[in-house]
């Protein structure tokens, strides 16, 4: 389950040093970049009660990886709606608009990303 407290929310608190506050649905490319800054988030790590990411989940990613991601020109698309307000203290709006993603009526239709 996604979302630093692992309950499906990208909720943020004092213990989320790293704010994981962004929504997003990653892509194999938003993946390849994050590993080659040293942040793996394909591979399963049980002990954080971390699944490993394919492309096309979604899940609640730091806000300064997914900005230097955004920089490095590998932002992966963001779900407006499931991204806390957080954030805005580092990416601005209109960047985080940029990358966005309707979320359908029906959330099932988000699962054919995968």
């Amino acid at each position: 389950m996604t979302g630093f407290y692992r309950d499906g929310c990208c909720s943020t608190g004092p213990e989320d040093l790293g704010s994981h506050t962004i929504c997003a649905v990653v892509s194999a490319e938003f993946l390849a970049h994050q590993r080659a800054i040293g942040n793996d988030l394909s591979t399963p790590m049980p002990e954080y009660r971390f699944p490993g990411l394919r492309p096309g989940d979604r899940w609640c990613v730091t806000a300064r990886n997914w900005l230097r991601a955004h920089e490095d020109g590998a932002a992966a698309p963001v779900v407006l709606a499931s991204t806390h307000e957080a954030v805005l203290a580092l990416v601005p709006l209109a960047v985080l608009e940029h990358y966005a993603v309707d979320v359908p009526g029906d959330l099932s239709a988000l699962d054919d990303l995968s």
